[in-house]
C-alpha cells in the first residue's frame, strides 16, 4: 500500500513552480497583477487617487495580489513557454483574469461590501492585466523570433535567396521559420501566389509579388532590385507531373534550381539540418503514370504452397521478387546468384523478415549448364523467375561476348533444363531496350525472348500432337519486359539524379 500511495504521489502534477524559469514567469505575473489593480484605479480617479485611503489601497492591492497569485497557481499560468507564446495562452491569460476578478469581487463584496471602491476599476482592470500579463510574452517571442536581425539588413546577404511558389500548404510554416531563425540558411524574398487575389498581401512581412504565372517577370524585377532568388521553392502540397514538368522547364530557363519542401510528416530527415529544409524535385515525379493496381489474390495464388526458383536474386529485380515471393507464402524459394556479396545479402534479409520459410541460397552461374542442371534438380520448382542478365548497356556494350553469354546462352541454359525437369512455368524478366533493339544489351535480351518464345511454341505444338486439340504445354514460358526500375543498380534516374547533384550534364545512353 505504501508503494501505491508513493506511485500515486509521484504520478501527479505538482500546483507549485518547480523550476527556476517558472518561479521567474510566476513572480512577474503576480507581481503584475498588483500593479494592474493600482494602475486601474489611477485610470478611474485620476489625480484623485492621491486622496484615497492609503490603508484601504493596501487592503484592495494586497487582497487582489494574493488571490490573483492563487488563481495563477490554480490555473497553471506559469507553465506557459514564453520562447512559443501564442493565441492559446492569450486565451488562457484572459481566462486567468476573469477568475481572478470576480473571485477578488466576491470575496471583498463578503469583507468590505467594496466600501469605497469604485466598481467600474475591475472593468478597466481586466484589460490592463491583460495587457501586463501579455504584452511581455508577446514582446519576448518577438526578440526572440527575429532577434536584432531586422536591424541589420547586412546580415541577409550571407543567407541564401529564394523565391517560393505558392502561398499554401506549408510556404507559412516555411517562411516562418526562416524569419524566425537568425541561423536560417535561406532568406525568402518573395512569394508567387495560386490565386491573384492574394497578390499584393504579404506573409510573416514576406511580400506576395505576383502568381506563379509572373515568374519570369517577378524573377526579372527582382534581379533590377538586386534580390535576384539562387533558388525556387516549392510548398509541400502535390502537384500533377505535367504542371511539375512545365514547371521545372521554366526554372532551367531561368538557371535558378527548383526544390520542394518535405512533409511534416516525414521524419527521416535529419530535422536540425537546416540545409535539408528543402530537397531537389524528384525525377519520378514527372513520370505521370498512374500507379496500377496489382491483382494480390492473383499473385498470391501463383505461388502460394509452390516451390519457386529465383535467379539473379541477389540484383534490384531478382531481390525484390523474393520479397515479394516471400511474403505470398510459397512452400519454398530458392535464391540463386553468381555474386557471394549479393546473395548472402538477400538470404540473410529474407532469413530475418520470413524465419520460417524454406530459403536455400544457391552460389551458381547460369552460364554453366552442369550448374543450372544441379540447381533445378535439387530445389524441384514449380516455377521459375529468371532475373539474372547483365543489364547495364555501357558494360554490355564494352563486353559484348559476356553480354551473349550471361542473356542468350545463360537463359538457353535455363530453359532447357527447365522443361527437361518439368518445371510447370518459367517467368523471363526482359527488358524494354528488347523493342527493336539498338544495342548489344537489348539485342541479346531480344534474342534470348525469342529463345523462350520458341519453346512455349514447341511445347504447344507437341501437346496438340499427342491429343490432336490444343492444349497448355508442358512447360509454359513467358517473358515481362521491364523499364527502367526506379532505384534500380544502374537504371537511368539515380544516375540522372547523381549527375544533376554534381552541375550536369546529363549521360543518355
Amino acid at each position: 500500500m505504501g508503494i501505491g500511495r508513493k506511485s500515486f504521489s509521484q504520478s501527479r502534477v505538482s500546483i507549485l513552480p518547480n523550476s527556476r524559469r517558472a518561479i521567474l514567469a510566476f513572480l512577474h505575473d503576480t507581481l503584475m497583477a498588483g500593479l494592474s489593480l493600482v494602475l486601474s484605479l489611477f485610470l478611474r480617479l485620476g489625480p484623485g487617487i492621491s486622496h484615497y485611503h492609503p490603508r484601504l489601497l493596501f487592503v484592495y492591492v494586497a487582497s487582489f495580489t494574493l488571490l490573483a497569485a492563487a488563481v495563477f497557481l490554480a490555473t497553471g499560468l506559469y507553465r506557459g513557454i514564453w520562447r512559443y507564446a501564442s493565441l492559446p495562452d492569450l486565451f488562457a491569460i484572459a481566462r486567468a483574469a476573469t477568475v481572478t476578478i470576480f473571485v477578488f469581487l466576491a470575496a471583498m463584496f463578503l469583507v468590505t461590501r467594496l466600501d469605497a471602491f469604485p466598481r467600474s476599476t475591475l472593468v478597466i482592470d481586466w484589460f490592463v492585466l491583460s495587457a501586463l500579463l501579455g504584452g511581455p510574452r508577446l514582446l519576448y517571442r518577438l526578440v526572440k523570433d527575429r532577434g536584432l536581425d531586422h536591424l541589420f539588413e547586412k546580415s541577409r546577404e550571407r543567407r541564401v535567396p529564394v523565391l517560393i511558389l505558392g502561398t499554401k500548404d506549408g510556404a507559412d510554416i516555411f517562411i516562418r521559420e526562416m524569419v524566425r531563425d537568425p541561423r536560417a540558411v535561406y532568406h525568402v524574398v518573395g512569394a508567387l501566389a495560386d490565386s491573384p487575389s492574394r497578390v499584393g498581401r504579404s506573409l510573416y512581412g514576406v511580400p506576395v509579388l505576383g502568381t506563379i504565372a509572373d515568374l519570369e517577370g517577378v524573377v526579372a524585377r527582382l534581379e533590377a532590385r538586386r534580390r535576384r532568388p539562387q533558388k525556387l521553392i516549392l510548398p509541400s502540397g502535390s502537384i500533377a507531373p505535367a504542371p511539375l514538368g512545365r514547371l521545372l522547364e521554366r526554372a532551367d530557363a531561368l538557371a535558378i534550381p527548383l526544390a520542394r519542401l518535405p512533409k511534416l510528416t516525414r521524419f527521416e530527415r535529419d530535422l536540425d539540418e537546416p540545409r535539408r529544409i528543402v530537397e531537389p524535385i524528384a525525377l519520378e515525379d514527372l513520370l505521370g503514370r498512374p500507379q496500377a493496381i496489382l491483382d494480390r489474390e492473383g499473385m498470391a495464388t501463383l505461388v502460394r504452397g509452390k516451390s519457386v526458383l529465383v535467379t539473379g536474386a541477389g540484383g534490384t529485380i531478382g531481390g525484390e521478387l523474393a520479397r515479394q515471393i516471400a511474403a505470398l507464402k510459397p512452400a519454398r524459394l530458392a535464391l540463386a546468384d553468381h555474386s557471394e556479396f549479393a546473395l548472402y545479402g538477400i538470404d540473410v534479409e529474407l532469413r530475418e523478415r520470413f524465419p520460417g520459410l524454406s530459403a536455400p541460397a544457391y552460389l551458381r552461374d547460369v552460364r554453366d549448364r552442369r550448374e543450372v542442371d544441379d540447381v533445378i534438380a535439387e530445389a524441384a520448382p514449380d516455377i521459375v523467375f529468371h532475373a539474372a542478365a547483365l543489364k547495364h548497356v555501357p558494360i554490355a556494350e564494352a563486353n559484348p561476348l559476356e553480354a551473349i553469354l550471361t542473356n542468350v546462352v545463360g537463359t538457353r541454359n535455363l530453359a532447357l533444363s527447365a522443361r527437361a525437369f518439368g518445371v510447370s512455368q518459367l517467368v523471363m524478366i526482359s527488358t524494354d531496350k528488347a523493342v527493336n533493339p539498338a544495342g548489344v544489351m537489348g539485342a541479346t535480351k531480344r534474342l534470348a525472348e525469342s529463345f523462350c518464345q520458341a519453346l512455349d511454341l514447341e511445347e504447344a505444338k507437341k501437346a496438340a500432337l499427342r491429343t490432336g486439340e490444343k492444349m497448355e504445354p508442358g512447360t509454359r514460358f513467358t517473358t515481362v519486359r521491364f523499364g527502367n526500375v526506379l532505384g534500380s543498380t544502374g537504371s537511368v534516374v539515380p544516375l540522372f539524379q547523381r549527375q544533376l547533384a554534381a552541375g550536369g550534364p546529363l549521360t543518355v545512353t
